[in-house]
């Protein structure tokens, strides 16, 4: 129960189009309300497979919370790649490493069906 984590708030829009720069989703961080930067604390990291697995737990936690109170929300994984050119960007501590940008804001249309595997091919 270490809490690896340290959120960033982000609501303006100059942080917010600096962040779109960084990912091929710009369009809807630009149009969201709300960014949520997630790092984790490498200062209290002490195992770094739990800690990073702690923090995916903590992220759906945060998202079926704002999806309980009507928002919409989608968890940002590709924005990764970029993940340094963010830090820097940002200006945070060296020992804080993004692990996600959660794009929150309110819904402007019912999400489609998904595209998801089998449950056969992902069974052994």
């Amino acid at each position: 129960n270490n809490q690896p984590w340290k959120f960033m708030v982000i609501k303006d829009k100059e942080t917010k189009d600096g962040i779109a720069k960084f990912t091929h989703y710009s369009n809807i961080i630009k149009n969201s309300e709300i960014l949520i930067a997630v790092f984790l604390d490498n200062e209290v990291v002490y195992n770094r497979t739990k800690d990073v697995q702690a923090i995916g737990a903590c992220i759906q936690n945060l998202l079926l919370l704002i999806h309980s109170l009507g928002l919409g929300a989608c968890w940002l994984g590709e924005i990764l790649n970029k993940h340094t050119d963010v830090e820097n960007f940002l200006e945070v501590s060296g020992n804080l490493e993004l692990m996600a940008v959660i794009v929150l804001g309110y819904p402007g249309e019912k999400p489609g069906k998904g595209n998801r595997r089998e449950l056969k091919e992902l069974l052994l």
